[in-house]
């Protein structure tokens, strides 16, 4: 009975994640540790203030964030649960008490205006984003984007980091 317990639990978290890559067009791929430190890095440019990491996933990106900026606010979006709930048991476990962590999709939320917006979204993500971006009271932000650029702005900045992929880290002034 417990194997049969396990399995079903196993198939309905694997259904999930498929279920919401297929809704979201991507799936919760954390961040590689060069790209969070490249991040981290070009986090550095921008003003001081709040930080928003649009599909936040396994939190990976959000807790290196709130150690390097304990003073700092940190939200991450994320729409999938179990991400999500992941995200929020790291949370507690590591005593992150300027992490909040909402399961929302980030373009249907109306965002609290950032000093850095970071995410690692998709090529259609990002034109999503740019609409949303378009819209919306933002100045004085720095985007830092993990491989994907905005359609129709050039980057203030590219870094390529030295991976198999040459991945670029884009930055943007809004």
């Amino acid at each position: 009975m417990i194997e049969i317990m396990l399995i079903a639990s196993l198939c309905f978290v694997c259904l999930s994640i498929a279920w919401f890559t297929v809704k979201t067009g991507i799936s919760p791929m954390p961040s590689s540790s060069r790209a969070c430190a490249t991040i981290l890095k070009a986090s550095e440019q921008g003003p001081e203030g709040l930080i928003i990491d649009l599909g936040s996933g396994w939190g990976t990106l959000v807790f290196a964030l709130a150690r390097k900026y304990p003073a700092s606010q940190i939200i991450g979006y994320e729409l999938s649960w179990l991400p999500w709930l992941y995200s929020q048991a790291c949370k507690v476990m590591f005593g992150l008490h300027n992490v909040q962590l909402i399961r929302q999709d980030f373009l249907t939320a109306d965002l609290p205006e950032a000093a850095i917006l970071t995410c690692y979204l998709f090529p259609q993500g990002m034109n999503a984003l740019q609409i949303k971006m378009a819209e919306s009271h933002y100045t004085n932000c720095l985007l830092i984007s993990n491989t994907f650029a905005l359609p129709d702005r050039e980057p203030e900045q590219t870094i390529r980091l030295h991976d198999l992929y040459n991945t670029p880290v884009y930055i943007y002034q809004l």
